[in-house]
């Protein structure tokens, strides 16, 4: 819808009443696609989300704006921002236009646009809030969910080994290859392959830290797991795992049940890795100033299934600076030994 777009991801102030004797409530009023998204302005999460067609002014005319969901509601909402009054005002306009007109097919009409309905709750609305929730959820938020994950994942494979010095030979190594968000890395001892989880979590085989030559082939590892994180968020596979009910239940309250992920462990093990472009692993490669050519050869021994790698590296002399100091990496591979 033309009107829609041209507004959409509007954002301005406004004050919420839950119920007639609650107490107005500051939030931050939110234009989305089908959607006014009502959200309390410190910790960013959603406290009411209207269906934009059902949307009614209780007070034309008039300064601030008065809106509810529906004429039979009791929430409300006062908007005095005029371009946000404008906006609901012309997709009202538009939706109420749009509307069909009673006649000799209404009958029919509603069955079918019941139908409709229902198909939309079915298929539409779940896949549409975990995608409206995945984009709402702060950095501590998925963090949490991320340890959600681990909780059960550890249960088939162990807990994350952990010595004093490897965990910080860890950190360091995530901190060298991105020091604004750095990966998370955590080394488990019967994982078959490298794994990502929302909050920056990078899950690692002990067994490739112990037949590896060095930090860079470690690092490709890592670049590579945070590039397929990047391409697909795994906080929306989390929720789309998690559920419907799971996820209106995060949005309302900014946790969900444990049991919710149980047997997700199940999931992830069961899933291949995701192929990615030589183009986009170069580019991470240049970007955290890492030598390609370790992780190629970690891959295949003989290079001639990685020969990109090799032939393009961005570093052919070496990670500059290095990865890791000596009794950084020795710590590192030692992180099982105890």
């Amino acid at each position: 819808m033309t009107a829609l777009r041209k507004y959409q991801r509007l954002e301005s102030p406004g004050l919420w009443r839950e119920h007639p004797s609650a107490q107005l409530r500051e939030v931050i009023v939110g234009l989305r696609e089908a959607t006014l998204v009502l959200s309390d302005p410190k910790t960013e999460m959603a406290l009411s989300q209207w269906s934009l067609p059902a949307l009614q002014r209780l007070n034309p005319g008039k300064v601030p704006a008065l809106f509810a969901p529906g004429l039979d509601d009791e929430e409300t909402l006062e908007v005095e921002d005029s371009d946000m009054t404008a906006a609901l005002e012309t997709v009202r306009s538009a939706l109420e236009r749009r509307r069909p007109k009673p006649g000799r097919l209404r009958g029919v009409l509603l069955g079918g646009f019941g139908a409709v309905l229902g198909a939309l709750a079915v298929f539409w609305l779940p896949a549409r809030l975990i995608d409206y929730t995945t984009a709402m959820l702060p950095p501590a938020t998925r963090a949490d969910l991320g340890k959600l994950a681990l909780q059960d994942l550890t249960e088939l494979t162990g807990s994350p080994c952990s010595t004093l010095a490897g965990t910080d030979a860890s950190v360091a190594l995530g901190l060298r290859l991105n020091r604004t968000q750095p990966p998370h890395v955590l080394v488990l001892r019967e994982l078959a392959m490298p794994l990502h989880l929302p909050g920056d979590l990078v899950l690692l085989p002990a067994k490739l830290l112990e037949t590896a030559d060095g930090p860079e082939a470690i690092a490709g590892y890592v670049l590579a797991e945070t590039q397929r994180a990047a391409a697909t968020d795994p906080t929306h596979a989390l929720l789309t795992e998690a559920g419907l009910l799971a996820t209106v239940r995060l949005l309302a309250s900014g946790a969900i049940d444990p049991q919710a992920l149980d047997g997700y462990g199940q999931t992830l093990l069961a899933q291949a890795p995701a192929d990615l472009p030589t183009e986009t692993l170069l580019a991470a490669f240049k970007t955290a100033g890492v030598s390609s050519t370790p992780y190629a050869y970690a891959l295949d021994k003989t290079g001639e299934a990685t020969l990109p790698l090799i032939e393009a590296d961005p570093l052919p002399q070496g990670s500059q600076p290095p990865l890791l100091d000596d009794a950084g990496w020795l710590n590192l591979q030692a992180i099982c030994a105890s």
